[in-house]
């Protein structure tokens, strides 16, 4: 008895092994599938400059540009995935941290035009839209828990679509949007930082030893934390964190690209007083061209004069161009 009992729930095993097997199966390639879908980054769009039926106003195109974009980071398909805890979300890094990458420059372009866009002078009033609007972006992109980031963001780009409303209006006086050159250089000097810093970290893949330049130019200078400053410094980024590092600088490129077309217009006084458009358009197209589709499965890191190749270092070279435009271009800002 005990023995046909056993044979019969063998048999019973048996028959769904084969629909558990194909059910498996199916629902494997749908993660697949979603997930190459969801890791897929966003094309760039086409800046506006005012809306239909209405003058130009300087200053929109800035503040719509942002505003899409912030949309943009959260409407993409899968949504914002920083903070996923469920798959596919969960497994995947690539987006993530292209999404960090545009999130850290909403950040920075929202905190300029709170800070220096919107007021004529240090003792001005800050604009109760663009505070609260730049409050927003700061909050913490892992959050998982309530209320989430994509809420605050939400908000965020609110604020950013009243500001934007008032701008509009002329008979709103207290919506300002300074296009000078010493505020379009603060912004610069942010941009600056991003590309120097995204492009040490992307050179860094092969790893190298570097001569410790941190205290360079000043005889006098100094560094706390009490660390003993070598005069070699050993870099290299992670094998496992190079993707990241990758996509977050080509999440940042995307951003930027937009912003600087925005920018264009917004400053094209400035810019053209100071004979400096070409200068910009030329950033602009080393960060298009940084852009280009990524056409390997996985992110190759061969050493410099390898057989593979190396897109860190493709990435870098863009950037690294891109950074040196943007110096020259302060510089003509500053010039009188």
């Amino acid at each position: 008895m005990f023995g046909r009992l056993y044979d019969a729930i063998i048999l019973n095993d048996r028959k769904w092994v084969l629909p558990t097997t194909v059910i498996a199966t199916v629902l494997l390639i749908l993660l697949i599938g979603v997930s190459w879908y969801w890791s897929r980054e966003p094309a760039v769009f086409w800046v506006d400059t005012t809306e239909a039926e209405r003058p130009a106003v300087i200053g929109f195109a800035t503040t719509n540009t942002l505003r899409r974009v912030a949309e943009t980071l959260l409407d993409k398909p899968g949504g914002f995935l920083s903070n996923d805890i469920a798959p596919p979300g969960l497994f995947l890094d690539n987006i993530p941290s292209w999404e960090i990458g545009v999130l850290t420059q909403i950040r920075d372009l929202s905190r300029v035009m709170r800070n220096d866009y919107s007021r004529s002078q240090s003792q001005s009033s800050e604009d109760p839209d663009l505070t609260e609007a730049e409050k927003r972006f700061f909050f913490d992109e892992s959050a998982w828990i309530l209320p989430p980031p994509e809420s605050k963001y939400r908000e965020g780009i609110e604020y950013l679509q009243r500001y934007e409303r008032r701008l509009l209006d002329s008979n709103d006086a207290n919506a300002q949007f300074f296009a000078r050159a010493d505020n379009l250089r603060e912004w610069l000097g942010q941009v600056e930082k991003r590309l120097g810093n995204m492009s040490q970290q992307l050179t860094a893949s092969v790893g190298q030893s570097r001569v410790n330049t941190d205290l360079a130019g000043e005889s006098a200078a100094t560094a706390g934390g009490g660390v003993n400053q070598r005069a070699d410094i050993q870099v290299k980024t992670p094998w496992l964190q190079l993707d990241n590092v990758l996509f977050e600088a080509r999440g940042s490129a995307w951003a930027l690209v937009h912003f600087l077309r925005a920018a264009q217009f917004d400053f094209a006084d400035v810019l053209e007083d100071k004979n400096a458009t070409v200068s910009l358009r030329q950033i602009i197209r080393e960060l298009e061209a940084s852009l280009a589709p990524l056409n390997s499965p996985v992110v190759l890191n061969g050493s410099g004069y390898g057989v593979f190749a190396n897109h860190s270092l493709v990435m870098a070279s863009y950037l690294s161009r891109a950074n040196a435009a943007v110096i020259d271009l302060r510089e003509l800002l500053d010039q009188g």
